[in-house]
């Protein structure tokens, strides 16, 4: 690596004042990058983390899987630009200020198995923005999902 001074390299590339810099991104966006990352990889089966609930508190920061969902979120070089520092669920949890619970909800074996496909992680991620946005997905709801019963005969008298 060479380095250069600011002189040496004001020659070759324009050096914007810190003011002119881009604003750090919010929860909401940092969110919707992980879904983006998610969904370019289509159908592609993604580990989960092995009931993450059971782990040490102390262990539990530390957990991660090759090929899963945060490993997919640490290749996406604008979230590592903005300070993603790893695949594991405390650096996830750290980044993308969410709670373990909600990360449990999106990475965890119990929910998926061994493996979950892209798409469904990136709809896990989007319904966490989605509630961090001040919306509830409609098939979340109790206004759906009671319906939806009743007319598959699940609620039979």
């Amino acid at each position: 690596m060479e380095h250069k001074t600011r002189e040496e390299i004001r020659d070759v590339a324009d050096i914007l004042p810190s003011c002119l810099q881009a604003r750090p991104r919010s929860k909401l966006e940092r969110l919707e990058l992980w879904v983006e990352a998610l969904e370019r990889e289509g159908g592609r089966r993604l580990r989960t983390l092995f009931e993450i609930e059971y782990a040490l508190p102390t262990d539990r920061a530390g957990l991660r899987a090759d090929d899963s969902p945060l490993s997919v979120a640490f290749a996406d070089p604008r979230l590592r630009a903005d300070g993603l520092a790893g695949d594991t669920v405390g650096d996830a949890i750290a980044f993308f200020d969410v709670s373990e619970l909600e990360l449990h909800n999106v990475l965890c074996f119990c929910h998926y198995g061994e493996t979950m496909s892209a798409e469904t992680a990136a709809a896990r991620v989007r319904a966490m923005a989605a509630s961090e946005a001040g919306h509830r997905p409609r098939y979340g709801s109790r206004h759906f999902v009671g319906p939806v019963l009743a007319a598959v005969g699940v609620f039979t008298v």
